[in-house]
């Protein structure tokens, strides 16, 4: 495993992590996640990535029990965590970044994690209806309390990023070390192309999700969807009518015979190309078995295999 710098702070986390949006709590339970992780932490994945609302704070819990029972040492792994949409349904309590909120969101997270701190607190999306000012002081407050290391965004937009940072230098405070966003080869534009200045104006790092577009770079899609897939799982039929899009699968069918050259599946080869990108920090990779997993990791293999000629030809069939 390589590790990378995030941003130009000071964390170094492994090239590929580890997720549980969807499958924990809805593919998986505690025992399932513990041994996915456990595989994923012997092979060097130092980064696990969470958020209150993933399983309306299940995933939480049951990450906070395998982490319990596994007994690693807590210098040795990164927790992330991610707040805006709440659990419950009073007028401060989702879809908010205000500081009542998000001080009271940290508490209840820490307590389902069974953790001191943890690593990383994601603002999960921008909130237009409180300051950014507010939010920046109530991130960095949890820093000063030491119940998170550092702070970042996901799926800001550039100008709010900005603008976060810019608040934060102004008034001495925590600014935002990294963004997660989705980045895979049919959503680029944002990582490639919004935030290019972001990089070295404010050493913003990445890292990023949905590798697999939600499954459907792995190619299972192709004849519909598998009955144990995350698309057929009640509530995310959204994710079904995106995923079999004709022009997108005609695109993924098109994709396995460069991966066949490769010696490798679609899904490692897709994940490769994430890494390709100097820019990505690390990959979060989902799985909802220890099998799974270890795929996933086999993709490392593949970036050295990524030549110029190799991703041009990626690139014709995609962006085409």
């Amino acid at each position: 495993m390589n590790y990378r710098r995030l941003g130009h702070c000071g964390l170094r986390v492994s090239e590929l992590s580890f997720g549980s949006w969807v499958t924990y709590g809805n593919q998986m339970n505690e025992a399932a996640a513990r041994e996915c992780m456990a595989v994923a932490h012997d092979a060097g994945v130092n980064f696990f990535d969470n958020a209150e609302v993933y399983a309306k704070g299940r995933s939480e819990t049951i990450m906070g029990d395998a982490l319990s029972k596994l007994g690693w040492r807590r210098a040795s792994y990164i927790v992330s965590t991610k707040f805006f949409w709440g659990l419950y349904d009073g007028p401060n309590e989702k879809n908010t970044l205000n500081r009542k909120y998000l001080m009271q969101a940290i508490d209840g997270s820490l307590s389902r994690l069974r953790l001191e701190y943890v690593d990383i607190a994601f603002c999960h999306r921008a909130d237009p209806e409180t300051p950014i000012g507010e939010t920046v002081r109530a991130m960095s407050d949890m820093i000063a309390a030491g119940k998170v290391m550092y702070w970042g965004t996901s799926e800001w937009s550039a100008s709010e990023i900005a603008s976060a940072c810019e608040i934060a230098e102004r008034h001495h405070l925590h600014k935002p070390v990294t963004e997660q966003p989705q980045y895979n080869l049919f959503h680029r534009e944002r990582v490639e192309t919004e935030y290019a200045r972001l990089y070295d104006d404010y050493g913003l790092g990445t890292t990023t999700w949905s590798p697999l577009a939600s499954g459907l770079l792995t190619g299972k899609y192709s004849a519909g969807v598998p009955p144990d897939s995350r698309a057929a799982i009640k509530g995310f039929e959204w994710l079904a009518e995106r995923i079999l899009e004709p022009t997108r699968l005609a695109k993924v069918q098109s994709l396995v015979p460069i991966a066949q050259e490769l010696g490798c599946t679609l899904a490692q080869m897709s994940i490769a190309w994430c890494l390709a990108n100097p820019r990505v920090s690390t990959v979060i990779t989902g799985a909802s078995r220890p099998a799974q997993v270890e795929e996933n990791l086999r993709a490392l293999d593949v970036v050295a295999k990524l030549t110029p000629e190799i991703m041009a030809r990626i690139d014709a069939i995609v962006v085409g």
